[in-house]
C-alpha cells in the first residue's frame, strides 16, 4: 500500500540529490536521480489524492529553488568550493598603480608620442603612460600632470619656457 511517508521520503531524497549534485558534480547522474525522486514523490502524492498531489506540487515549486539557492550558498564553504572559487581581492590587496605616479602631480614633462588622448610622456628620466582630457598634444610639447587617479595619469598642455619670454 502506498503511503504519504513514501512520498515525503522521495521528496527529501530528491532534494538531497540536488544538494549532492551541487556539491559533487556527477555530470548529471545525481540530477537525473533527483528528478526521478521528485517526480515519483508527486506521482505517489497524486495516487493518494489530488489535493495531496497539489500540495506536493506546491512544495516542489518552493523547495527545489530554495534548495538550489542554499546549495550554492553552501558550496563556496566546502573544500571543493574553496579549491574552485577564486577568493578575489581583499581589502589589504595592493592597488594596481605605480606609487611613484602620485609624486608626479604638478610636475612638468615632455610628450614623447602623440597624445590623442593617450600616449607616453617623459618626466625626468621616466617614461609614463598618460592621458589628456580629450585634447591632442603633439610629440615634444611640454605637458603638466593635473591628477593621478589609480593608474591614470592625466596631463594637459603646459606653457613652454620659450613662450613666456
Amino acid at each position: 500500500m502506498i503511503s504519504l511517508t513514501l512520498a515525503i521520503i522521495l521528496l527529501g531524497l530528491g532534494l538531497a540529490f540536488i544538494v549532492a549534485e551541487i556539491l559533487f558534480p556527477s555530470f548529471g547522474v545525481l540530477s537525473v536521480l533527483a528528478t526521478a525522486s521528485i517526480i515519483g514523490s508527486v506521482a505517489v502524492a497524486f495516487v493518494l489524492s489530488s489535493t495531496t498531489g497539489m500540495w506536493f506540487l506546491l512544495a516542489v515549486a518552493v523547495l527545489v529553488p530554495t534548495t538550489i539557492v542554499l546549495g550554492f550558498k553552501v558550496f563556496p564553504k566546502t573544500p571543493m568550493g574553496r579549491a574552485l572559487i577564486n577568493p578575489g581581492l581583499s581589502f589589504d590587496a595592493q592597488k594596481s598603480y605605480d606609487p611613484r605616479d602620485v609624486s608626479l602631480i604638478g610636475k612638468a614633462g615632455v610628450a614623447e608620442t602623440i597624445l590623442r588622448p593617450a600616449g607616453i610622456a617623459r618626466f625626468d628620466d621616466r617614461r609614463v603612460d598618460v592621458v589628456t582630457r580629450g585634447e591632442m598634444i603633439q610629440p615634444g610639447a611640454p605637458v603638466r600632470v593635473l591628477e593621478v587617479d589609480g593608474n591614470r595619469v592625466v596631463v594637459t598642455l603646459a606653457e613652454s619656457p620659450e613662450s613666456k619670454s
